[in-house]
Order: C-alpha cells, then structure tokens, then sequence
C-alpha cells in the first residue's frame, strides 16, 4: 500500500495566524487585507454597510476575474449592501460571507485546491 503524500502548498500568499489586531501573511502583519492568488496588500476598508466594488479593485482587476470572493467581515458574520452583490453578480464573481477568522481558513482550504479567488478580510 502507497503512503499518503502531502499535496504541495499553494503559491502565493496563505494567511498563517491571525490575532485581535490583524493577520499574518508570511513576515507581514495586516490589520486588513486584499488577496489574489498572487498577492496580498494592505487594505483600509469603510465601514460594512458602505462597501462597494470600488474598494474592491484590486482584486476586481485580476485576469482571469477570480471564480468569488471570499468577504470576511470582521469579528462576526454580517451581510454586507446588497448593490454589492449586484455589482459582483454582473461581473460574475460569486460572493462567500462569514467572519474574518473563517475567511482566512477557507482561503487556505480553497487555495490548496488551486482555486482562482480572491479574499477581502475586514479587521477583527
């Protein structure tokens, strides 16, 4: 019988821990952060409730467009305008909500099966 062979990890940038006062992204720390599969950047989100796509750009000018956007929004799981919902869906970006924390998990999860997404995490 074979071993099990651990899949490689993803290029690009995986969250390693997070805290009450941001995220760590190999040696760099974010209170707030944008992710491609190529990049992560700071990122000084508004507040929920005034998200748009705007804020959004530099994951909207990935090429292809990513898949969805995994949106952490913050400490807790809250629903962000719907325009921007709209604003995706017509882009044909698909939107996953939850927390901040879970985000990033799943952004680590999505990116070792080598989906093209990209992740806005708001600060805890």
């Amino acid at each position: 019988m074979a071993g099990l062979e651990r899949d490689p990890a993803p290029e690009g940038p995986v969250v390693r821990a997070f805290a009450g006062t941001g995220f760590a992204v190999g040696d760099v720390h974010y209170p707030a952060l944008l992710m491609t599969p190529e990049a992560a950047v700071q990122w000084e989100p508004p507040a929920l409730e005034d998200l748009a796509d705007t804020d959004l750009a530099p994951v909207l000018a990935l090429d292809p467009l990513p898949e969805f956007l995994v949106l952490g929004t913050g400490s807790a799981h809250r629903q962000p305008p719907a325009a921007l919902r709209t604003a995706l869906d017509a882009r044909g970006i698909g939107l996953e909500i939850m927390d901040s924390r879970a985000a990033a998990r799943a952004w680590g999860l999505l990116r070792g099966e080598m989906r093209w997404i990209a992740a806005a995490l708001m600060p805890l």
